[in-house]
């Protein structure tokens, strides 16, 4: 099909007509890309998880490996093109190409979207298990360092539905048809938080919904690896159940879980927020007030220590309650690390916002949670880069500032007998970086998932 360049007039600049026209030739907006590609083959994320996949296909008739194509629709995603039909416009891309192991202008093109969707619904369920366990592996991988301590964060979270995908369901909670996909990061003593777990789960799925046995999956990996490591579970109320609680207990997992408000909570914690009352009426500011009690609801064994908020403000009462096992620390400090788990909201806005986990529009249940696992593998390889920007203007930058800084850099790509060129912009204000992170990235040692 034959492809028209309009042009597109811009008025005048000192009596000279402005024209432009999309002809420039080898020229991408994604140069950044490459540093991606950089990132993925120190971590190690792409071939692995290709190495869980099987391809059945008559290897003569084969044109995109499958290695070719999910790296393709992983680096896509990164890049901001999360519709699966962004590949025929890209598929021709140079810089697209390069990352992947194709010769910018002599190489093939890469994979369609009709090719692509064939791939995201050849999947299997087995498959999906093996990748999945993936994830806590590159975690695993990426900290030679035995930690002391390791907060596994879990929340929950809605994905929209608008068609006839499987297992789309009503939530009462949310209003709407969606999907209920579990999120768990891991964090190493007071490292970054990073992606383990990403499950998607039907519509009317409770918060906990297979919490307990994600949970242990990953417990058991992690002690594999590191026998005598603290392990902390962190939920909000969603995830507050009474198994969990037993099995935390009797397998020496701590937890830091919220639960909701009841009348007999409240009336445990009345006397506490007399008390904040007194203070917001005496000083006139917010009272926050952290205190500590024993309680037992009736679906469980015994008493358990329960960390009570008494929060006044010219808003009213706020009670807050904690429920965990952890016998050191006072009550403040407690409630504090759980409170901390609210930078688990960041992960998810970056997730939904920035990287568009929710973009599961295939009918097959079994080919979204596909895409589920390509986004989140997005999602290391950005947060794997921004663990090497220490130190930098970029160290705690979100994933949205990430891509534009560093990823959508227009560059010019020429291929001669001997070189790949790779012109970027004489004015890019990141260049300074650039040497800085592909030294920090290739300085590490390597990844190797078992």
């Amino acid at each position: 099909m034959t492809q028209c360049n309009s042009q597109l007039r811009f008025g005048f600049l000192q009596n000279k007509q402005m024209t432009g026209a999309f002809d420039g030739g080898q020229i991408s907006s994604d140069g950044g890309l490459l540093l991606v590609a950089e990132a993925d083959r120190r971590l190690g994320l792409s071939a692995a998880l290709c190495g869980v996949l099987r391809d059945d296909r008559q290897a003569g008739k084969v044109r995109h490996e499958v290695h070719e194509m999910l790296v393709q629709r992983v680096y896509q995603i990164t890049c901001g093109y999360e519709d699966c039909n962004d590949a025929d416009d890209l598929r021709a891309d140079p810089v697209f190409k390069t990352a992947i192991g194709r010769l910018p202008q002599t190489g093939d093109d890469l994979a369609s979207q009709p090719t692509l969707s064939r791939f995201e619904n050849a999947i299997s369920r087995t498959e999906l298990l093996r990748m999945g366990k993936v994830f806590v592996e590159m975690f695993i991988c990426n900290h030679r360092k035995k930690p002391k301590r390791i907060m596994l964060d879990f929340d929950a979270t809605d994905d929209p539905t608008h068609g006839q995908q499987q297992f789309a369901q009503f939530h009462g909670y949310y209003d709407e048809h969606c999907y209920l996909p579990l999120i768990v990061t891991a964090q190493a003593d007071e490292g970054p938080q990073e992606l383990v777990a990403a499950v998607l789960r039907p519509g009317r799925s409770h918060a906990g919904s297979g919490y307990l046995s994600v949970l242990k999956r990953l417990v058991a990996r992690i002690r594999r690896q590191w026998p005598e490591v603290e392990i902390v579970v962190r939920g909000d109320s969603g995830f507050a159940m009474p198994e969990v609680y037993d099995w935390c207990e009797e397998n020496g997992v701590e937890y830091l879980i919220g639960i909701t408000k009841n009348s007999r909570l409240l009336d445990l914690a009345e006397g506490y927020l007399h008390l904040a009352r007194a203070v917001y009426r005496y000083t006139g500011r917010k009272a926050r007030m952290i205190f500590e009690d024993r309680y037992k609801a009736d679906s469980w064994p015994h008493q358990r220590r329960v960390l009570i908020k008494a929060e006044v403000s010219a808003k009213g009462d706020n009670p807050r309650f904690v429920v965990t096992n952890m016998g050191a620390g006072d009550a403040r400090n407690l409630y504090d690390q759980y409170a901390q788990r609210g930078d688990m909201e960041n992960r998810i806005k970056e997730l939904k916002n920035d990287l568009c986990i929710d973009r599961t529009s295939c009918h097959r249940f079994v080919a979204n949670q596909f895409r589920v696992l390509l986004h989140a593998a997005a999602f290391v390889l950005l947060s794997f880069i921004r663990q090497h920007l220490d130190g930098t203007e970029l160290a705690s930058a979100q994933v949205s500032t990430l891509r534009v800084k560093l990823l959508k850099l227009g560059v010019l790509v020429k291929e001669t007998v001997r070189r790949v060129w790779l012109h970027f912009a004489s004015s890019c204000p990141v260049q300074d970086l650039w040497p800085l992170l592909l030294g920090r990235i290739r300085a590490g040692p390597a990844s190797v998932p078992g």
